[in-house]
């Protein structure tokens, strides 16, 4: 590259978005270094519409991420002795394609199990991998989302139909529950809005944590909770509205139905029994229920810390009758139902309903997690047989990673699509390497926001690196070929959308879709790659990977045509769908998708008669049955450790290179005073932490935050990483080297890793 372009290139500002937390906040980049390909400078973007110039201390740092050592640069094949060889593309396409294809034809698709599909603003792979998919049969799937979400997923779909989300902009009460929104944010300028809560006198911030987090710090009320007794709190809580008869009756009796039946389960809770357990005060816990019953508008927001936790499904249940009782629901600065160009959580006439194996409840098409190796290590005649993994990394992410392991290595075939050698990639057969997230097109999908809601292309910042053999490819660029090779796409299909495109526009290719669809339903099932080699050569230059929105945008406009309005979208029908994805088209940073009105989402309810549904028999059960719960801690095991703590410098595992963390680089074990005093150890001692799956040693950090018998270990450590001559290192501990499968929701499979119960030892 010529010294004036490089001058030209550094001296521009390019617009992206952070890729580290859901939110994605909008970016600037000043690219640099010998060959253009560092990035230099990094600023918020103050022209992105969601984030407004904000951005955390995080995205400062994704150099790491871009300029990566753990590089993948060509496809690699196992070879008999276990080690890798580099192939070329047209070698690895066909044969990932037969290994995949032989499955399929000795076992049925229904044994090839898909993980991943995405990440932190990495989503656009998990749509065109399903045209790789329904070639292959396959029908059962799983990523991040089933460690975390699918409870919440579940209740929402029983109690409103459809996702919802608080207003934080404009709430009287803001409630954070098993959530640091200064750390792991997932609203818009999460910082900013937590501090406005916190500094207006008459609006209050309401942090649900055990530990003393930077949120709590700034908190009108504070509830440390002891680790997993979050569903005791709630349920007091609602106790306290019923004995002081602070429920919104009017609201109940307009919009709710089942409220009968929720009632003597709410009677049958004793206060006093709530707070012993939770460890709340009982003045302070009434004092809380009368504030959130007194406010305007309440907003509430669960996280991981409830949702990687006992009884995790129970409190998203109980946490949904808080605001729906106090009438929290379909107004400005309370839960609201939001527009979304993709859903997230909907639910498929074609997902399985249970998995083959256990029979576990599938929810929003989601496996979960935890029961994965179970469903591979088995002799069942419909067990997973071959996996095919993308942009994730089970191998280290999912609870008891040494089963997890022993599952990988048992597949008849296992594929890897990753930009990295990651954990699971040096367990594969045969591993793609893909383009990183600023040398492609990709879409920002997690913006739930209301009134106003946001979406995102965003164009590559860079070429893909050019390498002397075969380079990373985009996903979207591997499935469309591996979608030919599987005998899809022949030129006699695509000649035709290409004409049609060609002389009617896009509006013509969309006519001949619908029309040899009708002759031929199969072609639906690729439709992603094939919008992909039809309409993605005619997009803005970069902008090829986008073009399986165009199909959302119309879905979208069919679904939401009066926010697009409002929004300033101008047409009807087709050509609302056609604006829309031309403003995706012509925004580089950024655009609003859709504004309404508090009362739109009423309209959005999905109940069979558009009311709220207070009463899920399986939930009011296992609420009722909270008073013979067995102690978390025992002899063995007398403290609980939060495995996976977010941190100032911890996000997602995209990041290998531990230089990315400024501070606690190895991750310490963070520790009360006086649990440090019991065990007469001091800071930076290395100690032994013990669970019933496995034990590491680490470092401790003695931290007053913590209350006495809670532990924690960050997020995102115990990745090995090459130094400059190569020679791996691993920093920090893996948490799932010490997480049990077993340890799960028993409603949605989901991870308790924030309670799991440990044990601290001296070392000599």
């Amino acid at each position: 590259m010529s010294e004036s372009k490089l001058a030209a290139q550094s001296s521009d500002w390019k617009p992206t978005s952070c890729i580290l937390c859901e939110c994605n906040c909008g970016i600037e980049v000043q690219l640099g270094g010998d060959d253009g390909r560092r990035f230099q400078r990094i600023r918020g973007n103050r022209k992105n519409p969601a984030s407004r110039g904000y951005v955390c201390q995080k995205a400062g740092r994704l150099d790491h991420y871009q300029n990566s050592r753990d590089r993948l640069m060509s496809p690699l094949r196992r070879r008999p002795d276990g080690t890798f060889e580099e192939i070329d593309w047209d070698t690895a396409i066909r044969e990932v394609a037969e290994k995949l294809a032989a499955v399929r034809d000795e076992h049925g698709g229904e044994s090839i199990f898909y993980f991943g599909g995405g990440g932190q603003g990495n989503h656009l792979p998990g749509a065109y991998a399903t045209s790789t998919r329904a070639l292959l049969g396959s029908v059962y799937r799983s990523n991040a989302l089933a460690q975390e979400k699918t409870g919440e997923f579940w209740v929402n779909h029983q109690m409103v139909g459809r996702f919802v989300r608080g207003d934080f902009e404009h709430c009287e009460v803001g409630i954070f529950l098993g959530k640091n929104p200064w750390q792991s944010h997932s609203i818009p300028r999460a910082r900013v809005t937590v501090r406005e809560i916190a500094k207006n006198p008459d609006r209050c911030l309401i942090v649900v944590d055990p530990r003393r987090t930077e949120s709590a710090d700034l908190a009108d009320i504070h509830l440390q909770v002891k680790p997993g007794t979050d569903a005791w709190l709630v349920a007091g809580l609602l106790k306290v509205l019923l004995e002081e008869n602070l429920f919104d009756d009017e609201f109940i009796a307009r919009h709710t139905v089942g409220f009968d039946d929720v009632r003597p389960a709410l009677d049958a809770v004793l206060v006093a029994d709530a707070c012993r357990v939770s460890g709340i005060d009982e003045d302070l816990l009434r004092r809380t229920a009368r504030r959130i019953a007194a406010a305007e508008s309440v907003a509430v927001f669960e996280d991981l810390g409830v949702q990687m936790n006992r009884h995790s499904t129970l409190v998203s249940y109980l946490q949904r009758l808080l605001w729906m009782l106090t009438g929290n629901f379909g107004k400005l600065g309370a839960q609201n139902a939001p527009t979304a160009l993709v859903p997230i959580a909907a639910e498929s006439s074609r997902s399985p309903k249970t998995t083959p194996v256990a029979g576990a409840r599938v929810i929003a098409g989601l496996t979960p997690c935890n029961l994965i190796a179970e469903e591979i290590l088995t002799d069942h005649p419909k067990r997973y047989r071959a996996m095919l993994v993308e942009s994730a990394n089970p191998a280290h992410s999912l609870a008891d990673s040494a089963s997890m392991r022993k599952a990988l290595e048992a597949l008849d075939c296992l594929v890897v699509i990753d930009v990295a050698l990651t954990e699971t990639a040096r367990l594969a057969d045969y591993v793609l390497p893909a383009t990183t997230q600023y040398e492609k097109a990709e879409a920002v999908f997690f913006n739930f926001d209301f009134p106003e809601n946001y979406f995102y292309l965003r164009r590559p910042l860079l070429d893909p690196p050019e390498t002397d053999q075969a380079g990373p490819l985009p996903e979207a660029e591997i499935h469309a070929r591996l979608a030919e090779a599987l005998g899809a796409l022949p030129e006699a299909v695509l000649a035709p959308m290409r004409a049609a495109l060609e002389k009617g526009g896009r509006l013509g290719l969309g006519a001949a879709l619908q029309q040899a669809g009708a002759r031929d339903p199969r072609l639906a099932r690729v439709a992603p790659a094939l919008l992909y080699r039809v309409l993605g050569p005619t997009l803005p230059e970069g902008t090829a990977e986008g073009a399986v929105l165009w199909a959302a945008a119309h879905r979208c406009a069919g679904i939401f045509p009066d926010a697009l309005s409002r929004a300033g979208l101008e047409g009807e029908g087709p050509m609302l769908g056609e604006a829309l994805f031309q403003r995706i088209l012509d925004s580089p940073d950024g655009m609003v998708l859709s504004v309404d009105p508090p009362e739109a989402s009423w309209d959005r309810v999905r109940t069979p008669d558009g009311k709220l549904h207070l009463a899920i028999a399986e939930l009011i059960e296992e609420l009722e049955s909270l008073h013979d719960e067995p102690s978390l801690v025992s002899d063995d095991f007398p403290m609980v450790l939060s495995a996976g703590e977010r941190r100032s410098y911890t996000a997602n595992t995209i990041c290998r290179d531990p230089d990315w963390r400024k501070k606690d680089v190895d991750g310490r074990l963070c520790i009360s005073p006086d649990d440090a005093g019991r065990l007469d150890v001091n800071e930076g001692d290395v100690v032994r932490l013990v669970t019933c799956t496995g034990s590491a040693e680490v470092s401790i950090e003695i931290n007053d935050r913590m209350q006495a018998g809670h532990i924690s270990l960050p997020n995102g450590l115990g990745l090995d990483y090459p130094d400059s001559e190569g020679h791996r290192t691993r920093r920090g501990v893996a948490p799932n080297e010490l997480t049990a499968a077993g340890h799960r929701d028993p409603f949605a499979g989901t991870p308790w890793h924030k309670s799991v119960p440990a044990r601290v030892e001296r070392v000599a």
